[in-house]
């Protein structure tokens, strides 16, 4: 019994400990130059954080700026059969367009074969190039 004892006296007498420094800072607060030390130092924090964001800002823009520097050779990337043919046709005629792959490939809708065009152009292997109404896929 005495052991839970000694842990209540412990506990009261943090809890009054707490509570005094709490109190001695609350007084602390009412002090003018206390308030515009701190407002000081969150101003600095802020100038800094802001100095970061646009140091990060201009390397996103330069990032962006940047055109790829070299694409894969076709040899790096393994493509489906479909999409070996798909890219050897529009290679042999210079250009094609969804239609024609649809009709060559037997696809059944011409957004089908808009879809596997679009695909490999986001691989860049293709490239697409509009034209009045068309649309040309053209080879890298």
């Amino acid at each position: 019994m005495k052991g839970k004892k000694g842990f209540k006296n412990g506990t009261v007498f943090l809890k009054a400990e707490i509570e005094k420094d709490l109190q001695e800072n609350m007084e602390k607060f009412k002090d003018p130059l206390v308030l515009a030390e701190i407002a000081y130092r969150l101003l600095e924090e802020r100038e800094s954080t802001n100095r970061i964001l646009k140091n990060i800002l201009a390397r996103i823009e330069q990032l962006e700026k940047r055109e790829p520097t070299e694409t894969r050779p076709m040899e790096e990337i393994i493509l489906p059969e479909i999409d070996n043919r798909i890219v050897n046709f529009v290679e042999k005629k210079k250009k094609a367009t969804a239609e024609q792959v649809q009709k060559k490939f037997g696809y059944k809708g011409r957004n089908a074969a808009s879809s596997r065009l679009n695909k490999l152009c986001s691989m860049q292997i293709l490239k697409k190039r509009q034209v009045g109404r068309k649309v040309y896929f053209l080879r890298v």
